[in-house]
């Protein structure tokens, strides 16, 4: 806003009444008829008009009656009524510009119409013509302003008005753009994806109970299998759950649509998760991650939580643990890490049923190398996750940026011997 719409702005009436009086008060010593100085009820009626001005700067309508009450007494008592004449007038700008009822601009414009009429009263038909005139400068200026800059002000809400409801119009079009290609997107995991495990899931559990005289470690392989397909059709199911109403899920299933600000709270909940299930943990997270981008974050929350429950799982209850996030020019340098020293596993807090093989295939998709293995009495998991412009290029599968993995994916007592836990991996060409 420049300086004239703060001029006639409603918040500045003490300021422009302040003006005018400082204006008055220097007409007084310097513009005067002929002249003259200013006689003692010229001082008296200039002073009553500046004080009822300021006193009355935020009450129009009091301060316009005021004002033409003090110019129809000048009109009797002085010969120059120049100060109370402006007074009177810029009353009626204020209450024109400012008036909450616009039937009440009218009467006023026509009483101080009436007001100054009353010097003319009695003169000749000439000078009464003249008087007549004259208010198109004492009445019609500062009715027809008021009229404008009030028009420009009801314009200017308006335009306001209309912009914040095309901008509310825009957001519910996007959002319901949104909400139809999530519903799209369910329908087609709903109906393609999650059928198709759910087959996987039934054939399984079916040959796990025809073939009954297997060797016990592969039943316990069809368990795991079993088991994680089941997990694959839970999270599925509030994947579904989530792109259909993203503000109806509670808990976790809600991060699924996490923002990436919001990681370091999750990753904090996470471990919050971890300590009452029993497990010690130490965490040293960097907030940058919390600059991440969506993808990235996820994935290093989806570690985070599928790291610790497995410590809660196979260390146990006492364990001590540590978690380690690091943002090193655009790469996440992530840890877990237990000592093993859980005598009794405790209470699985929520957030894994992925394994360490999901664990490797979200850490390859963004081309990173997940690092599993024992170190010392306990079990360690890391990765570092490169910055998006590199995961998006081939990465060598013998990168030194992270150790080779072992040989093996999961604890030593799932090995089968004569199966290999992972299949070799071809060499860099």
């Amino acid at each position: 806003m420049g300086w004239v719409g703060r001029l006639f702005d409603a918040r500045d009436t003490l300021a422009r009444m302040l003006l005018l009086n400082l204006s008055g008060v220097g007409y007084l010593f310097f513009g005067t008829q002929n002249g003259r100085p200013p006689t003692t009820p010229q001082w008296i009626l200039a002073a009553l008009a500046f004080a009822v001005a300021l006193a009355c700067h935020h009450r129009p309508l009091a301060n316009l009656l005021a004002q033409a009450a003090l110019l129809a007494v000048a009109v009797q008592l002085v010969d120059d009524t120049t100060i109370n004449q402006v007074g009177a007038g810029w009353a009626l700008l204020e209450l024109t510009m400012r008036a909450h009822r616009p039937r009440t601009i009218w009467p006023a414009a026509g009483l101080l119409a009436v007001v100054n009429l009353t010097d003319s009263i009695g003169d000749p038909p000439r000078r009464f013509a003249s008087g007549v005139f004259g208010l198109t400068v004492e009445v019609g200026v500062p009715l027809l302003l008021g009229l404008v800059v009030r028009t420009t002000q009801e314009l200017g809400r308006q335009a306001e008005e209309r912009a914040a409801a095309e901008e509310r119009r825009r957001e519910s079009e996007s959002r319901a753009a949104r909400a139809d290609e999530r519903s799209a997107i369910a329908r087609e995991l709903h109906d393609v994806v999650a059928h198709h495990v759910a087959s996987m899931v039934l054939r399984v559990g079916v040959a796990r109970h025809v073939l009954t005289d297997l060797d016990p470690r592969v039943g316990a392989v069809f368990d795991d299998v079993h088991g994680t397909g089941a997990a694959a059709l839970t999270d599925l199911r509030r994947l579904v759950a989530v792109l259909r109403d993203p503000d109806g899920v509670p808990g976790d299933a809600a991060l699924t649509a996490i923002e990436p600000s919001a990681v370091p709270a999750a990753l904090g909940a996470a471990v919050d998760r971890a300590r009452q299930a029993g497990v010690r943990v130490e965490a040293d997270v960097d907030p940058a991650v919390g600059a991440l981008d969506a993808v990235r974050g996820l994935a290093v929350l989806r570690l985070t939580q599928e790291a610790l429950t497995n410590v809660a799982k196979h260390a146990g209850a006492s364990a001590r643990a540590r978690l380690a996030v690091v943002v090193v020019d655009g790469a996440v340098h992530w840890e877990v890490t237990d000592d093993g020293h859980g005598r009794v596993p405790g209470p699985v807090p929520p957030g894994g049923g992925h394994g360490l093989t999901g664990m490797r295939e979200r850490v390859e998709v963004l081309g990173g190398r997940l690092d599993a293995g024992p170190v010392e009495a306990g079990w360690r998991v890391r990765t570092v996750l490169p910055p998006p412009t590199v995961a998006g290029a081939p990465v060598n599968p013998r990168s030194p940026a992270v150790p080779p993995p072992r040989d093996r994916t999961e604890r030593p007592e799932n090995a089968i011997p004569g199966i290999p836990a992972r299949a070799p991996e071809p060499e860099a060409s």
